[in-house]
């Protein structure tokens, strides 16, 4: 066991509070009892814990704000430095996928004989899909692009999330509970066979297009088909028709605008877009401005300076303290080059076609009635210009709108599907979870939401 972490896990206090959990935790982790569990060095059995709330814990471990969520309120935190939780989860569940302790899963057959379409391979989906196979139905997930982790993949940069250990992820998740007992003890590794016949009934799908089944499918329950977008290849009615029940969680993956002057010239790109699909320009001795002050924003900044710009800004409204970006994201921006102008504002992109400046604004914060917290109000007669040659707009995603409205779901006012407290949608089968769901856009909230709508769709088919 590698010393650090057991000098961490050391730390705890194992305190009776659990502030840690179920309170700082969107997954409801039991901290203290994994962290007892790996201070006694019974790692498999800190995995075994773990394992009840997450499937993710590899990938949260090292990239979830763990500062404003679990350590945030650790009790050590108070008058020094917290319990680093993220770091000894990742190690569990790093441990866990290098012994292949996932195989062992224990599955039920309450869902047996039961069929779930499970739209998007993100963390809802990729949770959602796992939990219910433990009960064991069969699920089909319908993924657009040619892999799956959804923002994981596309989203987060690989110096945050390497791809290794995303692809070990996401085998644990399809190989869950891939040892029988009797293999258990022979030793034996069991990864069931490829096949090529279909799971459901839409006979829309082409031979060719239903080939994206994963390669290793196995006992677990889960397939996989690549390629496969809702409203183009298939649509929810040829799911209805097909499934017991429904699942939509494939995100919120549109970038938003600021519906300012100048938006639509050449060189403005969203940073979902830059991210997820690596549409980057040549930034080798330009000058960038990133809008924002997210992760995404810090993600984009840090990749963009890395890819040989010149200079690249980030420019936020309010002030640092309020940036709702890792701690620890925008100390390595800084430390890596990037600039940061707090509390100022873009109000302007100019250019004959193509981005040469902006107009930005200095702020000043004001505490207004009714305000949680103080508002970024410009202050007059504080317009400054910079030349620039691109700038990026990280300031929030939203889901695709048209394909959304399309769906015949009912929405809400922000234009997500509207569910319940159960993820339940306005059509019977249909459950809906993250981003598209209007769920707070963190993976762990996604993963969350994946994990009761797991719930709810068992209590619904029972």
């Amino acid at each position: 066991m590698e010393e650090q972490i057991k000098e961490y896990a050391e730390y705890c206090l194992n305190c009776p509070a659990k502030p840690c959990s179920p309170k700082g935790c969107p997954l409801n982790n039991d901290i203290p009892a994994f962290i007892h569990q790996v201070k006694q060095e019974n790692i498999k059995e800190a995995y075994k814990i773990l394992s009840n709330t997450t499937v993710l814990g590899s990938v949260c471990g090292r990239i979830c704000p763990h500062m404003k969520q679990c350590q945030g309120s650790c009790i050590r935190g108070i008058k020094g430095e917290p319990v680093n939780i993220g770091e000894i989860e990742a190690y569990v569940f790093d441990e866990a996928l290098k012994n292949e302790w996932y195989r062992e899963e224990k599955q039920t057959n309450e869902l047996e004989g039961k069929k779930i379409a499970v739209v998007g391979g993100g963390p809802a989906g990729l949770t959602c899909s796992s939990f219910l196979a433990r009960k064991g139905a069969k699920i089909t997930i319908y993924e657009k692009y040619n892999e799956l982790g959804g923002i994981l993949a596309h989203g987060i940069p690989e110096f945050r999330l390497e791809k290794e250990t995303l692809k070990s992820t996401v085998e644990s998740i399809l190989n869950a509970g891939s040892y029988s007992s009797e293999q258990m003890e022979d030793g034996e590794d069991q990864k069931a066979q490829v096949t090529t016949e279909s799971t459901n009934k839409i006979e829309k799908i082409s031979t060719q297009e239903a080939l994206g089944q994963n390669e290793e499918a196995n006992n677990s329950k889960i397939e996989v088909r690549y390629g496969m977008e809702l409203g183009k290849n298939f649509n929810l009615t040829d799911l209805e028709n097909s499934f017991d029940a429904i699942f939509l969680g494939f995100g919120a993956n549109v970038s938003a605008k600021m519906n300012i002057e100048g938006e639509e010239l050449e060189g403005v790109y969203g940073g979902n877009r830059l991210l997820e699909r690596g549409e980057h320009p040549s930034y080798k001795g330009k000058k960038v401005a990133v809008i924002g002050g997210g992760n995404v924003a810090m993600d984009c900044s840090r990749t963009i300076n890395r890819l040989g710009a010149d200079k690249v800004y980030v420019i936020y409204r309010r002030a640092e303290k309020q940036m709702p970006a890792e701690v620890k994201e925008i100390e390595d921006a800084k430390r890596e080059g990037v600039e940061f102008l707090f509390q100022n504002n873009i109000v302007k992109i100019l250019g004959d076609k193509k981005v040469e400046k902006i107009e930005c604004i200095k702020t000043q914060l004001v505490k207004k009635e009714g305000e949680t917290r103080e508002v970024p109000v410009n202050i007059e007669n504080s317009n400054y210009m910079l030349d620039m040659d691109y700038v990026v707009m990280a300031v929030g995603s939203e889901p695709e709108k048209e394909l959304v409205k399309g769906l015949g779901l009912e929405l809400n006012k922000w234009g997500c599907i509207n569910v319940d407290e159960k993820h339940r949608t306005s059509r019977e089968k249909i459950f809906a979870g993250g981003d598209l769901a209007g769920d707070r856009a963190t993976v762990a909230w996604a993963a969350r939401a994946g994990r009761d709508a797991a719930v709810a769709i068992e209590e619904y088919l029972k």
